[in-house]
């Protein structure tokens, strides 16, 4: 008798048990919910409100949402992947990410807030005045954002979906645009520091 093939087991395997799928729809609706309940909460009328919350938040929900944002998808199926394969040479760029994060933190906070700058793209126009080089850093962080992290963790949430429910990969991936969308588009700052603790 000939043993089954892993792709041949992946692809049947699937959740099934209701209490499973429960809890995983009920993440998604609570995310949707942090979203939708921070849009009421917090003035959305000028950057500041958005991106920072009001400036209303103590720092360890700020904190902690900054470490937490580094983690996704792309971590638990890609990494875990990785490691499983290779070994745990892997995440030594996450523990030496603990010490560098902070050192650079400790270092630069200082300069935007004594600056009042908001983002970074703020601060190079300030720093080094014009309008070119605010386009340009945001374009191209708008690019190197979509193409090394946001198209990872699409796929890993996908694979992972596709893994645990069954569901088509291209139909996961709309799934997890749409919900990324109404989070991102009805949330900030303070619903990430909420949802992330």
């Amino acid at each position: 008798m000939e043993a089954e093939s892993p792709t041949q087991t992946s692809k049947t395997a699937a959740i099934s048990n209701a209490a499973d799928i429960l809890v995983i729809c009920f993440y998604f609706l609570a995310v949707i919910g942090t979203g939708l309940w921070s849009m009421r909460r917090i003035n959305r009328g000028t950057v500041g409100g958005y991106f920072l919350a009001g400036r209303k938040m103590v720092w360890w929900p700020i904190g902690a949402s900054l470490f937490a944002s580094n983690i996704g998808s792309g971590h638990f199926v890609g990494l875990a992947g990785t490691g499983a394969a290779n070994g745990l040479a892997v995440a030594g760029f996450e523990w030496n990410a603990i010490f560098f994060v902070l050192l650079l933190g400790w270092f630069f906070v200082p300069v935007y807030l004594s600056a009042e700058v908001i983002t970074m793209p703020q601060y190079l126009k300030k720093r080094f005045g014009g309008q070119r080089i605010r386009l340009y850093l945001s374009i191209l962080s708008l690019f190197m954002y979509i193409f090394t992290k946001i198209s990872v963790d699409m796929f890993s949430g996908a694979v992972f979906i596709q893994q645990a429910l069954g569901w088509n990969i291209y139909l996961a991936v709309i799934v997890l645009l749409i919900i990324t969308t109404i989070y991102t588009a009805t949330g900030n700052l303070g619903s990430w520091g909420r949802d992330k603790l």
